[in-house]
């Protein structure tokens, strides 16, 4: 069973939600375990090892989002963005925006400055 780590080297954001979604459709539209054995094959349920990988793939997609949203936050505040702005932009408060992206820098050993 792949780890989101391994996953995540794997995957790009666009192409973990492509199999996250194909994952979680077939999860939807198995039939129930206690009817697996009726099933006519159309929709196998998801294996043990598929249903792991969809949980690692929710994680995958979790971080590289984040990623993602602390880059596009970097972006504003370099455009001009003032920190009530950015807060706006992610329903949340200027603190709380502020707090969140310089507990993301010093996770990535970035400077605040920058």
């Amino acid at each position: 069973m792949p780890t989101p780590d391994e996953l995540e080297q794997q995957f790009t954001l666009l192409t973990a939600v492509a199999r996250y979604e194909e994952l979680r459709l077939r999860d939807a539209l198995a039939p129930p375990e206690q009817e697996a054995e009726e099933n006519d094959g159309d929709t196998p349920p998801l294996t043990r090892d598929e249903a792991l990988e969809l949980l690692a793939l929710s994680e995958v997609i979790r971080r590289k989002a984040s990623y993602g949203r602390q880059l596009a936050v970097r972006t504003a505040r370099s455009a001009g963005a003032s920190w009530m702005q950015v807060g706006a932009a992610l329903a949340t408060s200027k603190q709380s925006a502020w707090e969140t992206h310089l507990r993301w820098l010093e996770e990535q050993g970035i400077p605040a400055g920058r």
